[in-house]
Formats: structure tokens, sequence, C-alpha cells
């Protein structure tokens, strides 16, 4: 079959950092060509070249598609031709409407005035195509991720696509949601529309790819026709780190030993629901030296009671004791926290864990200001050394700490939150989905360092929606659902489906406490 695209030896740097060397990518009509690699391999800029974002002129290397070479000066080029990209971080605007935001830059008009009936007829055509019942005038803000990611691709309808970009489109979805999105890019493979997915998660990729490429270090390492090869999830690693990686999680031998915190009756309100309570009387253990997996679904309460651990960040009306190696804690701020001892590594690296526009230097201090200050005034070579330090100790790859933040791979990124804090020295670190959106490399180095954290006689909690990445780095998992914790099992112990079990057991029971409720209060029985 003749491709639709094909992208040429194609190269690009960055002020003297070789991003693409020679990378030539092929797309059919009606094609879902999955793009994986490990962060910083080169995806999301072969991409950026392909939409536009990066002119031509820009980069070596050519772009054909119908036949014919193009130079894009910009994005606007690309999706005149139908080449539409949807990026990790979504383009929508929360307090503008679902049509609104479709036809933000292209709105149907007669006679130089918007036509707002042919825009909300057109919005609602769009969004039965990819499976929204959403009404048209729906501010974004009252969306899940899940549903503003299915805007984006209904945005991307109206402009006629025929190859849709999706970087990383799963990375913030539950996987009722994610299965969605998948099975939008089928339908749309029948339609003739082509995909061309970026992707962490090999079992998704595996799954609707017809072809997958691996990148390495900005080269193509390997190429795999799925429709007539076997897809192999070790072959795919391997060719991703260079590597084998007979184990995906490192070996340790846990020394734990006595309690480093303990929360009695821990009670948190809704900040703004406050007759809601979220965090209902927890009480919970953590011992020096483990690392203790928090599991539950989506809204379970898990971000929530980290959150008000770490000086009350979240919630209201927050009760109960904390005690750090056997002593009461002062955790009424953020400072305080810090102060006693206690560190929380946001879901969220960039929105609330990194400023991005600063360098690495400033970012891995900013929270220990003091440590590299004399009377108030910042030492700059205290500041320089501090940060050169933590950047060879944690393996920070970057060309010097005076590098932006924001230029540096999704795994680079999460080391320097680590660093961050770890430069506080904390007795008690609160990882909140610590490799969410990082390949499986940098996975393992983060695996590493958490290992060297309990070994170092830290406590260590992992809060996480990936059960494997529970089981395989834990000494103990706690169940949480609905505020609560609901079970506990040791780490060789856990398997998905008890713990499962014990989310659904605690779901029936408190579906009859809720019936039971009814009926006291005279609605019968439903």
């Amino acid at each position: 079959m003749t491709a639709m695209l094909e992208m040429r030896g194609v190269s690009k740097s960055f002020a003297g950092v070789q991003a693409l060397r020679d990378v030539s990518f092929t797309v059919e009509a009606g094609q879902i060509h999955a793009l994986v690699g490990e962060n910083g391999a080169g995806k999301s800029t072969l991409m950026k070249v392909l939409s536009g974002v990066y002119p031509a002129g820009s980069y070596d290397g050519s772009i054909v598609f119908d036949g014919e070479e193009r130079r894009f000066r910009d994005i606007n080029d690309s999706e005149a031709l139908g080449i539409i990209i949807i990026h990790q971080e979504l383009a929508l605007i929360p307090l503008m409407s679902i049509a609104e935001n479709i036809f933000l830059s292209h709105p149907p008009s007669r006679f130089g005035v918007i036509d707002r009936n042919a825009v909300h007829r057109r919005t609602a055509e769009l969004l039965a195509q990819v499976g929204l019942r959403e009404p048209p005038d729906t501010l974004i803000t009252d969306l899940g991720v899940g549903k503003q990611q299915l805007v984006e691709i209904a945005k991307a309808l109206s402009k006629r696509v025929r190859i849709l970009i999706l970087d990383e489109p799963t990375a913030s979805l539950n996987e009722a949601d994610s299965a969605a999105l998948l099975e939008r890019l089928l339908a749309f493979r029948e339609q003739g529309i082509a995909s061309i997915l970026i992707s962490h998660k090999l079992n998704e990729v595996a799954r609707v790819a017809d072809r997958i490429t691996v990148l390495r270090d900005g080269r193509t390492v390997d190429s795999i026709d799925c429709r007539t090869e076997r897809i192999e999830e070790d072959r795919i690693i391997r060719s991703m780190v260079d590597r084998d990686l007979a184990h995906r999680f490192p070996e340790r031998k846990a020394e734990i030993g006595e309690p480093v915190m303990t929360v009695e009756n821990w009670s948190v309100y809704h900040p703004l629901h406050t007759e809601r309570q979220v965090i209902k009387n927890v009480d919970f253990t953590l011992r020096r030296g483990e690392v203790v997996g928090i599991a539950g679904l989506m809204g379970a309460g898990r971000t929530e009671f980290a959150m008000s651990l770490f000086g009350r960040a979240w919630g209201t009306n927050v009760s109960g004791k904390v005690r750090l190696d056997g002593r009461e804690a002062d955790l009424s701020s953020v400072p305080a926290a810090i102060d006693a001892g206690i560190a929380y590594v946001t879901e969220d690296r960039k929105q609330l864990g990194l400023i991005l526009a600063a360098d690495v230097r400033k970012n891995v201090t900013v929270a220990s200001l003091r440590q590299v200050s004399d009377r108030g005034v910042i030492d700059d070579v205290a500041e320089l050394k501090a940060a050169s330090d933590y950047r060879t100790r944690m393996r920070i790859r970057c060309s010097d700490v005076y590098q932006a933040t924001g230029d540096l791979s999704g795994g680079n990124q999460q080391k320097v939150v680590l660093s961050k804090w770890l430069m506080t020295d904390p007795r008690v670190l609160l990882l909140d989905e610590p490799t969410r959106g990082i390949d499986v490399g940098a996975k393992y180095e983060i695996y590493s360092i958490i290992n060297e954290l309990a070994e170092a006689g830290r406590g260590v909690v992992v809060i996480s929606s990936e059960m494997p990445e529970l089981l395989g780095i834990c000494d103990r998992i706690c169940v949480m659902n609905d505020g609560a914790f609901v079970g506990e099992f040791a780490g060789h112990d856990a398997t998905q489906e008890k713990i499962m079990r014990a989310i659904m057991r605690n779901d029936r029971m408190s579906g009859r406490r809720a019936d039971e409720r009814v009926a006291r209060a005279g609605g019968g029985a439903p």
C-alpha cells in the first residue's frame, strides 16, 4: 500500500544536543502507527516536526504527504492538510463551552457573523462521532479528563482530520476512559483516518497498533508490523532501553525498623463542601526502611490523605494526631510539615511540582533555600554545588544544571522533583503516582531510588494506580476506598485479585449501609 505520509532522514538538534538522527517514518491511510521509546528518545520532537511546531528550515530531512514534499511554516499549514496533533497537556479553555472550544479558531459564519445554530448543530454531530452525549453548551470545567480528551478529538474532526497524532492520550485516564478512547481510534481506522499513537503503555499499544516504531536516542532502532509479526513486550523494551530487563523491578532486602510515622484517627473534610467527610478516622503506621503502597480506585481518597498529612495542603476541619519517631508532630502548615521531616511528591509534577521555566539548579534548591543562603542571601556557589551533587546522585540527564527544567524528559523532571524533596532531608516521603507518564527504563531508575531511600532508613509511601507497580516494589500494601482503609496485605502475599476483592467488598457494604439509611428515613427499600 502506498504511504500517505513519509518522513525521510529527519534530523533535529537543540543547542548542540542531537534530538533526532536521520529518522524515517511512514504512515498509511487508516493505519494506527504507535511510536514508542524512552523519555527523551525523540518521539514528541518528531511529531512536532511533522505538525509544523518546528517549521521547515529548523531541521534536516523532508516530509512527503500525498506524494508531494511539504514545508510547513507553522501548525496552521499542517492542519490545513488534515494533520492534527493533540498534545499531552490539553489545549482547552475551562470556562468556555464544548462548542466554543471546538470552533474557537474556525467558527461557521454567515455574512461575517458567527452562525450559532450551525455551531450548535455541527458540535452535536461531532460529539456523536466521538461517543459523547453531553450538550454542546456544557462547560469544559464540568467534564472529566477522559471526556475532555474526546472533545479534543472532536475538535480535530472538525478540521477534517486525516492523520491524528495523540501524545500520551491515556496517561491521565482511568481504565474505562482509556478503553473508550482506544475503541474510538479503531473506529476511525475503519473510516480511513490514520492515527499516530505515542504511549508508554505497551499493553494498549499491542492492543490497537498496526505498526510499532521504536526510537532510542533520536534514532529508529526497530519497526514491527503487527499484522504479520508477533508483538513481544520484551522485544519492545529491549529496543527501548538497549538492555534486557530480566526483572521489571530492582531487588532489595528490606530491613524494617521501628515506626517512623503513626497516624491516629485522621479525619479530613472537603475544602468546598465542608459537610462532606473525605478521610474517615484513618489509622496508619509506617516503619523505618519500609515501602508501603496505597492502592485504590480513582476518588478513593489516596491523594487527599497524603496532601492533608503534608501540612494540611488539602482539606478543612482536619483532626487527629501524627507522631514522628514517637513524638507528636506539628503539621499545621506546609513549612511545619517540611521542618517535621515530611515530603510530598505531587502526582502533577508540571503544574504543582516544578517551575518549568526555571533551571534545574533553582528547582532542586527551592525547598531548602536556608541551606544555600548566608544571612538571607543565596550563595550562588553553594547553590550550584548542591544542585550539581543531586544531578550526579540522581543521574539527572541534562546539559548542565542551568538547563530549563521544562526542556527535560518526564523521567528526568521526576528526578528533579525527588531531588528537591531529598534535599530537605525528610524522614517520610509521600510519593503520589511517582512514575506517571514515564517510560519503563526511567521507571526502573525511580524504583531503584525508592529502594535506596528505604535502605537509608526513610519511610516511603507510594500511591499508584498501577497495581503491578505496587506489587513489585512494596513491602506492604494498604487498600483504600471511600476515604478509609479497607484491607492490608504483605507485599509477598498480595495479588491484584485480593486488592480488587477488598475494594468491591467495601463497595457492597457501603451500598447496604446507604440502603439502610434510606429505609430508616422512610424512603423504603430500593
